[in-house]
């Protein structure tokens, strides 16, 4: 499996604006600029697309290992808060929400801890990766 996206910018890093597309058009001439990243600006950022990548990512591979382990899911809710220090991604928290029938919390966060370190997005990602898990 391949998946692409394409980033046109035109301009001067602080003056100039660029747009996204994804392959599926989900994002289809998404704007983005140095104002929508560094300040309060319309539009989207690179670190708002890891954030969502990896939130998307984590909640899937957590939904697989639960499944896995025959306990019904009703449902799981995941953000991720990415920080940006000096040009870098230096952690990624994922906080989870799930409500999961019979699962005991101990089951539970094992779950969360192996989704954290494997999911495909957590292995790309140079930084920090922690969560906080609660059972509902």
């Amino acid at each position: 499996m391949k998946r692409n996206a394409t980033a046109v910018w035109n301009g001067s890093l602080k003056e100039g604006a660029g747009k996204l597309t994804t392959q599926t058009t989900t994002l289809k001439d998404t704007q983005y600029s140095f104002k929508s990243r560094f300040e309060e600006g319309v539009g989207t950022n690179p670190e708002e697309l890891i954030a969502a990548a990896h939130a998307g990512c984590f909640t899937m591979q957590l939904s697989a290992y639960i499944s896995e382990e025959g306990f019904e899911i009703d449902s799981i809710e995941t953000k991720c808060d990415i920080d940006f220090v000096d040009g870098t991604i230096v952690t990624s928290h994922l906080t989870v929400q799930a409500k999961v029938k019979e699962i005991t919390e101990d089951a539970f966060q094992q779950l969360v801890t192996k989704a954290e370190k494997n999911c495909p997005v957590s292995k790309v990602l140079n930084a920090v990766i922690s969560s906080t898990a609660t059972l509902a």
